[in-house]
């Protein structure tokens, strides 16, 4: 699917991100696959994520997520990727991106990256095993107790196990579900954007 037209055309032209890479995946880590422009432009569009937000993009890539949203809505995002070469190919992406202002890239491993004051939005697209994902949501909880703020979670596409130990976490409430099923071929139930906030 092509990205929407009025983000596309740099992003398509100028940031590349397409392609599955799988060379550093593990266990723990999954593979790199790029969000879609639909699913992104769904999210711009639900007005979750504003200019005075901070997102942060865990398993961010090669940097789709980050440029993108940070495009559409204004937002400050800051990507966070393990794998160097991933990374490195953000930084390259950065150099011509539109919304390069207003993006940075991490190179760390999400259970040891210390989330910033501002951070209060945060995107994940399965980027690794659920016992990772449970030492990342505490490192947020810590964080909000630190400094109290709104956080928001936006999961795409969640494993089924994931989903069911989010939306019975008793720190998470569901605030939405953005259905994305429209936007595909077939009835696939994971095609949606899980979207929970931390209770006050």
């Amino acid at each position: 699917m092509s990205p929407p037209k009025e983000a596309g055309d740099f992003l398509q032209n100028q940031v590349k991100t397409a392609g599955r890479d799988d060379s550093h995946s593990d266990g723990e880590h999954h593979p790199y696959e790029p969000t879609d422009y639909a699913v992104l432009e769904r999210l711009a569009n639900s007005g979750y994520i504003g200019k005075k937000d901070t997102l942060i993009d865990y398993g961010s890539g090669k940097g789709r997520v980050s440029f993108f949203l940070a495009y559409q809505t204004r937002c400050q995002a800051i990507g966070v990727e393990y794998d160097r070469r991933l990374w490195e190919k953000a930084l390259a992406n950065g150099q011509t991106a539109a919304s390069r202002q207003r993006v940075t890239f991490v190179l760390a491993d999400a259970v040891e990256y210390e989330i910033p004051p501002q951070g209060n939005c945060f995107f994940f697209f399965n980027p690794f095993a659920l016992h990772t994902l449970k030492r990342v949501l505490g490192k947020l909880f810590d964080a909000h107790y630190q400094a109290p703020r709104p956080m928001r979670l936006f999961f795409y596409y969640p494993y089924e196990e994931t989903e069911a130990f989010l939306t019975h976490h008793p720190n998470l409430v569901v605030e939405d579900v953005i259905d994305c099923r429209d936007l595909f071929d077939g009835d696939d139930n994971r095609e949606k954007i899980l979207v929970l906030r931390l209770r006050d």
